[in-house]
């Protein structure tokens, strides 16, 4: 029976070719879009599950309370993850259930030399030498009980130590470095161990790791200065930790310890660091849970769509095997036997459509990988935890697509059938209209969302920012000392270059890192507030040189030599966080910040230093002629290449100690909607791959319904119908099901792209015309679809037509 029963499913594939393409081809296609965004989703939420104490990791998030009265949760900003370094041993002492602390400053660029070569080394941590008791690290070389003990002592990556000694053992060897910003710790460093490259997989990467013993051997003070900002504080947990406890402690513990009462911390699990921490200062790239609920919705409908296509086209062809069901019944073919025959049909039909989706997917796992930056392989899906899933879902798919044909036709009475007695439908009919509703609207859903997508990402691109970001050319040289030193040499060096229209020097560049101050001004009642804001350390011709307008007073000027001391510029939002909703009357005002003090002389008006995902906060602007790390020169686009080959030959001329290292800031503001784009691009794909998947189930049924009325359209032609009414006849009813669709989708596409924009600051609006034309689009495309079929019938010899049985 068993035998019969695969030779029939076998014969049906074969006979009907176009059909089994479809439902494999389809079907495979939808699972394949499934399974990809499910590894895709898998690797975002694997983030740091390396680490074989992740359950026991936790760290330390700082805050700031308006008022005393406020619970120690709550924070007038967003806590930060970067802190004070006190902290550390002091939660230590005061909580038993803390077995380990480990710290580490933020990531740094220092300048290695070795013999005649300098590089400018990226990603690298001062660090505790208690890291290698908490992460888990492969080390390859080295004792991690003592790699980084010692002051100067060095852990690369093994990729960076290929980089620098090729296959030789870099253990033991010294290399000489710089200081890092706010650090004063150049000397010779010796590698003490390497370890295997960090997986991809961790909420902050690193090539190189120094010991911070270092750090506190050049700078000690601020080890015991809660107000200092430079450190990450993370500890391991032991049996005894319990969170909601620990919590209820810090109060009693912070009050003990620190002077400050307005200062609170809060702690996070290592689970949440990539995806669930809204904290600002991180010290890697964090992911979006949105964007994984979105793609994980986006998954499910495409495996909704294919199930749908398939669905449609079992049940409408399930009336041709009619007869077959009667002559089996009446030669004592139990209805237990029948349906088993037909699930089972069903299932083989899933299981090819499932190795299909294997095909596509080791074909299209390239691109996704370009796409997602990510390092994903068809074995993810070959593992053992994936097999019940991937059971489950041939069993689900197979016996739901299945089941209509299988319970109906059982059911039929064979008498009925043979004598030829037509057997009602309408069941059949309106289960595939609806399920025609359903996977048009969630088409066109994810076309409505595309579009919204694009709106929203070309108008983070085209916002005015209030500066001047084009052909703005920008050297990296690390705050070097003999740098800023020469730096009124190397500007006037640059500006005789006629293809430079200005230069100037900064701490900090829009888009970049910026460090924050506590900063006193008058406040409109005379009293001197303290409150905190960014800081862009900038040299006297920055304000001009980006073209930043000024709603207030003046910008600093040569003219006036006391403004390298005791003069400060400010944003609009600086203006309005002392009480002046009027930029013009804080003007004047006293200021007193890191050690300078003067007055407010001009306001800027607010522009966009950071993302477009959040507003525009407070921002002071000193001006610090000599703690410069970037020039930015503005170039013209004549002819870049040579202008960047002069730039580089003065470059060399009056700083040959360094790497020429440049980049332009459109380029690197751009940056920050890294993850945006590539939200974007696979939005873009998935929901391309719907419609296409959706109109081959479209094909299919106008194939299927083109067929059964063969002997109509021939009368009808026959009759003297044109080609044109034959084709509306066919396409008409596919249509209305589409602008049913149409309704039902807007109003959910419109609440579920709202929900997103809620991400961004500053949002696009979405016009009105962005649902009508989804829905255009999925019209056209169901028009294309049907009317390939209906022309087609509608061309076919009427006698042809009039014969066929």
């Amino acid at each position: 029976m068993l035998k019969n029963y695969l030779k029939i499913a076998w014969r049906n594939l074969l006979k009907k070719k176009a059909y089994s393409f479809i439902n494999i081809f389809g079907l495979g296609l939808g699972m394949a879009c499934c399974f990809m965004i499910f590894m895709f989703v898998q690797d975002e939420l694997s983030f740091d599950s390396y680490h074989e104490k992740a359950d026991r990791i936790y760290r330390l998030t700082h805050g700031r309370l308006a008022s005393k009265d406020q619970p120690e949760s709550a924070s007038i900003n967003p806590f930060w993850v970067w802190g004070n370094a006190p902290v550390g041993p002091a939660v230590q002492s005061y909580f038993p259930e803390i077995d380990k602390v480990v710290q580490f400053s933020g990531s740094s660029d220092i300048l290695l030399t070795d013999g005649e070569n300098s590089y400018q080394e990226e990603g690298v941590f001062f660090m505790d030498s208690t890291a290698f008791d908490i992460f888990s690290w492969k080390i390859i070389k080295g004792d991690p009980k003592t790699a980084l003990t010692a002051p100067y002592s060095m852990v690369m990556t093994e990729s960076t130590a290929k980089r620098y000694f090729g296959d030789e053992d870099p253990i033991g060897k010294t290399m000489k470095g710089s200081d890092s910003p706010g650090r004063s710790n150049s000397g010779d460093y010796t590698i003490t161990a390497v370890i295997a490259d960090v997986p991809a997989n961790s909420h902050f990467n690193f090539n190189m790791l120094l010991s911070l013993s270092t750090f506190r051997l050049s700078n000690p003070d601020i080890f015991d200065w809660w107000g200092y900002v430079d450190i990450y504080t993370y500890f391991l947990v032991n049996d005894n930790f319990d969170r909601g406890s620990f919590e209820q402690k810090i109060p009693a513990f912070l009050a003990a310890r620190q002077d400050d009462p307005l200062y609170t911390i809060k702690v996070e699990k290592m689970e949440d660091f990539y995806l669930g921490s809204d904290a600002d200062r991180q010290p890697g790239e964090t992911g979006s849970l949105s964007n994984i609920y979105v793609f994980s919705v986006i998954g499910i409908f495409l495996l909704v769509i294919a199930m749908i296509n398939f669905m449609n086209l079992s049940t409408a062809r399930s009336m041709e095997r009619a007869k077959e069901v009667g002559i089996r019944k009446s030669i004592g073919a139990d209805r237990s036997h029948l349906i088993f025959q037909f699930l089972g049909e069903s299932i083989i039909i899933v299981f090819l459509a499932m190795l299909a989706s294997m095909f596509f997917i080791s074909v299209a796992m390239p691109l996704m990988n370009s796409i997602t930056g990510k390092e994903m392989e068809l074995t993810a899906l070959m593992s053992w935890q994936i097999v019940p899933a991937f059971i489950g879902i041939l069993f689900f798919v197979g016996i739901l697509a299945g089941s209509y044909p299988a319970f109906v036709l059982s059911g039929f009475r064979p008498v009925q059938i043979l004598k030829g007695i037509s057997v009602v439908e309408s069941g059949g009919v309106n289960l595939r209209k609806g399920l025609v509703i359903f996977q048009f609207s969630l088409s066109i859903i994810l076309i409505a969302g595309t579009l919204i997508v694009y709106s929203q990402m070309n108008h983070l691109l085209d916002k005015d920012m209030g500066f001047d970001k084009e052909q703005m050319l920008v050297l990296d040289y690390n705050y070097d000392e003999r740098v800023n030193v020469r730096s009124s040499v190397l500007k006037a060096e640059m500006e005789a270059n006629p293809a430079i229209l200005s230069a100037a020097f900064s701490r900090s560049v829009p888009g970049g890192y910026f460090p924050n101050a506590g900063t006193d001004i008058q406040n409109i009642d005379g009293e001197m507030t303290n409150m905190g804001q960014a800081i862009f350390q900038v040299g006297i011709d920055f304000i001009d040189h980006f073209d930043m307008e000024l709603v207030a007073g003046r910008s600093y000027s040569r003219d006036f030599p006391s403004d390298s001391t005791s003069a400060l510029v400010i944003n609009e939002a600086a203006a309005r966080q002392y009480g002046y909703a009027n930029p013009a009357d804080i003007v004047g005002k006293k200021f007193d910040q890191w050690g300078r003090s003067g007055e407010v002389i001009g306001v800027v008006k607010d522009f966009n230093f950071i993302s477009l995902h959040r507003k525009i906060e407070p921002l002071t602007l000193p001006f610090e002629a000599y703690a410069s790390r970037f020039l930015s020169l503005k170039v013209k686009s004549d002819n870049m290449e040579k202008t960047l080959a002069e730039v580089e030959e003065v470059w060399k001329k009056i700083a040959p100690h360094r790497p020429f290292l440049y980049s332009f800031l459109d380029e690197d503001f751009a940056k920050q909607y890294q993850a945006d784009f590539k939200f974007r691009q696979l939005f873009t794909v998935f929901s391309v791959l719907a419609i296409l998947i959706a109109s081959l189930g479209l094909f299919g049924l106008a194939t299927y319904t083109a067929e059964i009325r063969t002997k109509e359209i021939g009368i009808r032609k026959v009759l003297g119908a044109e080609v044109s009414s034959i084709v509306a006849l066919l396409s008409k009813d596919f249509i209305q099901l589409v602008l049913v669709a149409i309704v039902i989708a807007t109003p959910v596409a419109w609440y579920v792209m709202n929900r997103w924009l809620e991400g961004f600051a500053y949002q696009v609006e979405i016009g009105w015309w962005i649902y009508p034309l989804a829905g255009l689009v999925a019209v056209i495309v169901a028009m294309v679809t049907i009317s390939s079929q209906a022309v087609r019938a509608a061309m076919l010899d009427p006698v042809k037509s009039l014969k066929s049985e």
